[in-house]
């Protein structure tokens, strides 16, 4: 799948699409210890200067979503419905501000999520980012059957150092290492 930006249903600042995209992914159920784990390497990211690109679909991507929006990061959420008229209300101040970009495949008629629209969103997730974040990965779930996908294929994967996400480490994901404040490894 690759789908060219001007075949994409866009509301927002598309010139975020050409900052470095770190996907971030994470299982619907996951541990809550890697909460703050994944918190700080947020606020690396932002201190990097890298724009998150993601569904926002887990409660811990959701929670993620909030928190950069309210300290104004550059935000590509990819939807898996089409975008609706009152979603430019709800967030026309991230919107006008040039730190949020709405992205999906879908036409506005699309106004349900099915499992369906959720891979589709997923593999625009995959195409567009340059690399990944993914915290949690429950074994044998829709995050492991998606990364077995030849579009992730190459692309560098950050992970945390649990038992659960073995078959991403195994696979070459890099394990997360805090930095302290001055940048030095922790």
């Amino acid at each position: 799948m690759s789908i060219a930006p001007d075949e994409l249903h866009t509301l927002g600042n598309i010139n975020l699409l050409q900052l470095i995209k770190t996907a971030f992914f994470c299982s619907r159920n996951y541990p809550p210890a890697i909460e703050r784990t994944t918190y700080l390497w947020v606020l690396e990211q932002r201190r990097r200067g890298h724009c998150l690109l993601s569904g926002f679909h887990s409660q811990l991507e959701q929670s993620i979503f909030r928190y950069l929006l309210a300290r104004h990061y550059p935000i590509v959420y990819a939807l898996s419905r089409g975008i609706q008229m009152g979603l430019h209300l709800e967030y026309e101040a991230e919107i006008q501000a040039g730190h949020l970009l709405f992205v999906t495949p879908f036409e506005p008629k699309v106004t349900s999520t099915s499992q369906e629209t959720a891979d589709i969103r997923n593999m625009l997730v995959l195409d567009l980012a340059d690399n990944f974040f993914i915290p949690y990965m429950a074994p044998e779930g829709n995050l492991e059957r998606l990364f077995q996908s030849r579009i992730a294929a190459g692309k560098p994967i950050v992970t945390l150092d649990l038992p659960e996400n073995k078959t991403l480490i195994r696979n070459g994901a890099t394990i997360y290492q805090p930095s302290d404040f001055f940048g030095k490894e922790s």
